[in-house]
C-alpha cells in the first residue's frame, strides 16, 4: 500500500495564495516577476564574473574561445575573384553562374586565370 504525499505546509513567511484576492495576487505576481528579473541579472553578472576571471588567468579572450561567425547571406559580402580587363566595374566572385562576359572571352580561348583579381 502506497502513502500519500502530505499536503504542504505553510513556512514562516509564506503565502497562503488560495486566501488572497484577485488584487493581491496580480500584486504578488509582479513582485514576484520583478525578483525573478533581478535574480536573473544577478545570476548572469556572477556568471560573466567567473567567466571574465577564468579568461584573465588563462591568457585567452572570448574572442579566442568563440570567434563569431557571419550567418545567413544579408550583410556578407562577397569578395570579386575576377574582374573583367575591359570594364573593371564587371566582377565576379566565382560563385554562381559564369556572367556573360566571361564565358565570352573563355570561349575564344583566355583562361580563368586571366581575369584573377
Amino acid at each position: 500500500m502506497r502513502k500519500r504525499k502530505a499536503p504542504a505546509r505553510a513556512k514562516a513567511g509564506s503565502v497562503n495564495v488560495e486566501d488572497l484576492s484577485l488584487k493581491d495576487l496580480n500584486d504578488l505576481e509582479a513582485k514576484v516577476a520583478k525578483a525573478k528579473a533581478h535574480a536573473r541579472t544577478k545570476a548572469k553578472s556572477d556568471v560573466k564574473a567567473k567567466i571574465d576571471a577564468i579568461l584573465a588567468s588563462s591568457g585567452f579572450t572570448i574572442a579566442d574561445l568563440y570567434p563569431v561567425a557571419r550567418v545567413g547571406r544579408r550583410g556578407s559580402t562577397k569578395v570579386a575573384k575576377f574582374v573583367n580587363p575591359d570594364n573593371r566595374s564587371e566582377t565576379w566572385t566565382g560563385r554562381g553562374r559564369k556572367p556573360n562576359w566571361l564565358v565570352a572571352k573563355l570561349s575564344k580561348g583566355a583562361t580563368l586565370e586571366d581575369f584573377a583579381v
